[in-house]
């Protein structure tokens, strides 16, 4: 650990010393600006290009101004940085964590501040939403979305709850797309990279008519695997993506305006599979030497190979009805299906299997009225989703009693919300903030749990001649039900004690309904029917926020820091564990089980800021800390023969959060002549630190140690901005860090231990062209 902390230390000093040498320049521009500068919102965009305008009250204002813990990206920021998809974006954000989920692609597990999701089963609700134009996603298959078409994108930390239609406890990734430009434009982009890497994409948008334009976009990324199937000859970590989005936007009149769009995407990557950490325990097959390698033999799931459909439409409608009072109407419906092969052992034998379908929809509604006076800004609204979540799969098990467990869980969600969120400004420096929100949350659910005889599969998928043993749980006679209400209340001050400096203190609580885990094994963890149909409890945390925003020398430098304190109150935590169904000492099966954490605290600081020292030269750093524990996490043990309820909150942590995350970004601009026109050419490198990091809420041999990653581009931009070229590397180093795994040594002959990784070293070169 000497290694890393050495690391952590030279990173975090130069981020500190890029906020110090920020600082020394702010004294200069404070004494500079005094008395007669310009707010930060009036030059903000000519100043410094990393002032982006937000939108994240419903309302567009600079990121300085806005009263909020957000970050956002902009589509030339996200370009330059060579980012591919959503993911990448953890490196720059404070408190942040968005990867890839275990043995997938495309399924997104993200965490904000401590609080998240870790398992995307059917049921489980996000406790980071995500949003595709104001569409609450409600489920996070596909979510790992390739970045085109974009605006911007949003990251708003804390619980959101009085601005948006869905509320979430933790915090909010919202995509903005661009809106179709008034003249023809088409704009392309390709790229190649190593491990065969090769992407396409062609926007195109047009007006038809005075009234009426039209656009689309579809792209393919693709790629090797990182490494090899050793088994079947397939790669592993491959990618194999089809995009495409489509939309058209009619303003019959200056106060209208109509949008419809669809978007839809088909990963036909193959299955992604782990690195056993242990040998065979029966075979003693070895480790292998490369950590993207496999000897995994499942291939398919009911007879389908790996496979991932997604497809929404959504209607936007926007009247306006006065210069002050907005109405806006947005409609969405939402669809996925994933075939999963999942192989938990990765061996080339037959040991522990779990071959998946899952299926999502979801419909939803919501109406705004936004109001933007002088004195009072603010939005009222009605939300409502109507959503299904529907999982299959079997657990195919080797040992002494060979067997496929056949579970099936058929979640229904209908909630629906009345929120608002009002500002009244007592004069032009400060200004207060109230919120609130009703919320009706209702949960069906319908779950079947089996065991069959033998590894060759349940009925449903492909072995119509199982042998039923025993039926564990069986829960599909409508006895599953649920219904959370709870109102969850805002308020903020803002004081822009300057007009270039803005503090404000927040606090706000959110709210997620509970549910019914859909892999609950009744006889295998001994729980009472009564306990089984009650289901785990809403989560309820309460965050007190105090920042300070500020701009200095025309905008140049800007700085914004957050300190935080949350009460998290009956936190969900589902997981898997091994069972022994049948008292022989063994364990034989596995089950789900979602535990309501009883209490804990999480204390953060968050500082991020950037500087255009010179008209060439600007940096940008993030450093963010995070204390979060339980104090409370009750569990039953048996205590001398007698089973007693023990508070285990000292051995247990918070999953996928680290103590330190810190970034530091160099920007250099030089200005010269190219291919006969004069051009930019940016040079850029990137250090980000991320901290040791639990998988799970207890340790395990998947934890992973500190590490830090390093990035590097190349851009030639033309004067004109019609082409750009880049060359950018990621991971540069080549670290090996752990995102993900299995851990259940003692099911199977072999035991199962098994790692996902991130990317390794990639290089790429980039080329866009707009006509």
């Amino acid at each position: 650990m000497d290694h890393t902390n050495t690391k952590l230390k030279l990173l975090t000093r130069s981020v500190a010393a890029a906020i110090a040498l920020m600082g020394t320049s702010v004294g200069a521009a404070h004494a500079q600006t005094a008395g007669g500068a310009a707010p930060a919102s009036a030059t903000a965009a000519d100043s410094n290009p990393a002032v982006v305008v937000v939108t994240a009250r419903r309302r567009e204002e600079t990121l300085q101004d806005v009263p909020v813990s957000v970050t956002a990206f902009n589509a030339d920021q996200i370009s330059k940085q060579g980012i591919p998809d959503i993911t990448a974006l953890t490196l720059s954000l404070p408190n942040t964590t968005l990867k890839a989920s275990r043995a997938t692609n495309s399924t997104l597990t993200a965490f904000i501040r401590g609080v998240g999701q870790q398992d995307p089963l059917a049921g489980f609700e996000a406790g980071v939403g995500i949003y595709l134009d104001d569409v609450y996603l409600a489920r996070p298959q596909g979510a790992v979305a390739d970045i085109y078409d974009v605006e911007r994108i949003e990251v708003l930390r804390g619980p959101q709850g009085t601005l948006y239609g869905r509320n979430t406890i933790g915090g909010a990734v919202k995509y903005v797309t661009r809106k179709l430009a008034p003249k023809t434009d088409i704009r392309v982009r390709g790229t190649l990279g190593n491990y065969g890497q090769k992407e396409a994409l062609i926007t195109a948008s047009t007006p038809v008519t005075d009234t009426l334009r039209i656009g689309g976009s579809i792209g393919t990324f693709q790629r090797n695997g990182f490494g090899k199937n050793l088994t079947t000859g397939q790669d592993n970590y491959d990618k194999d993506v089809t995009a495409g989005r489509i939309s058209a936007e009619f303003t019959p009149t200056s106060d209208w305006f109509i949008r419809i769009a669809a978007d839809a995407t088909q990963d036909d990557s193959n299955p992604r599979n782990g690195h056993r950490l242990i040998p065979g325990r029966t075979s003693g097959a070895p480790i292998l030497g490369n950590v993207y390698d496999t000897t995994a033999n499942l291939t398919t799931a009911l007879g389908k190979e790996q496979e991932i459909t997604a497809h929404g439409v959504a209607a936007t409608i926007e009247y306006r009805v006065s210069d002050t009072l907005l109405l806006k109407s947005i409609t969405a419906s939402r669809r996925d299906k994933s075939y999963a092969p999942i192989d938990f052992d990765s061996m080339q034998l037959t040991d522990f299997h779990v071959p998946a379908l899952y299926k999502n929809k979801q419909f939803s509604q919501e109406l705004q009225a936004t109001y933007t006076g002088e004195k009072v800004q603010g939005i009222a609204g009605v939300y409502y989703i109507d959503a299904n979540a529907f999982n299959i799969f079997d657990t195919v098990l080797n040992g002494a009693f060979p067997s496929s467990t056949y579970t099936r869980g058929d979640i229904d969600t209908k909630a629906w919300a009345i929120f608002a969120d009002g500002s009244y400004n007592f004069s032009d420096a400060l200004s207060v903030t109230l919120g609130g929100r009703y919320t009706v949350d209702k949960r069906d659910a319908s779950i079947l749990r089996q065991i069959y005889l033998g590894l060759a599969g349940t009925p449903d998928l492909g072995n119509p001649a199982a042998v039923l043993f025993r039926t564990d749980t069986d829960f599909t006679h409508g006895e599953l039900h649920r219904e959370d209400k709870k109102f969850t209340p805002k308020v903020s001050l803002a004081y822009k004690y300057s007009p270039e400096q803005n503090i404000y203190g927040s606090w706000a609580r959110g709210f997620k309904g509970g549910g019914f885990d859909p892999r609950m094994n009744v006889v295998g963890t001994k729980i009472s029917q009564a306990t089984a149909r009650a289901g785990y409890k809403p989560e309820i945390i309460d965050t007190l926020e105090l920042g300070l925003k500020s701009a200095y020398n025309n905008n140049r430098i800007l700085t914004n820091i957050a300190i935080f304190d949350s009460k998290y109150k009956d936190v969900q935590i589902p997981g898997s564990v091994a069972v022994d169904t049948n008292n022989d000492g063994v364990d034989d099966s596995f089950a789900g089980v979602t535990t309501n954490a009883g209490k804990a605290k999480i204390k953060g600081l968050e500082i991020e800021a950037t500087a255009r020292l010179t008209d060439q030269f600007s940096m940008s750093a993030m450093y963010s800390r995070l204390d979060a524990k339980y104090t409370q996490f009750l569990t039953s043990q048996i205590v001398g023969g007698v089973p007693t309820i023990v508070n285990v909150a000292g051995q247990r942590f918070f999953q996928n959060t680290p103590k330190n995350s810190a970034n530091l970004r160099l920007n250099y601009d030089i200005p010269l002549p190219m291919m006969g026109t004069a051009g930019t050419l940016t040079l850029t490198g990137a250090a980000s630190y991320r901290d040791d990091t639990y998988q799970f809420e207890y340790a395990s041999a998947l934890d992973q140690e500190a590490y830090t990653l390093y990035d590097a581009s190349v851009i030639w931009t033309s004067a004109d901005s019609k082409i750009r070229a880049g060359l950018h590397g990621k991971n540069l180093g080549n670290e090996h860090y752990k995102t993900g795994g299995y851990v259940f040594p003692t099911l199977g002959f072999e035991g199962t231990l098994t790692a996902f990784y991130g990317n390794p070293r990639t290089v790429s070169a980039t080329l866009e062209y707009r006509f």
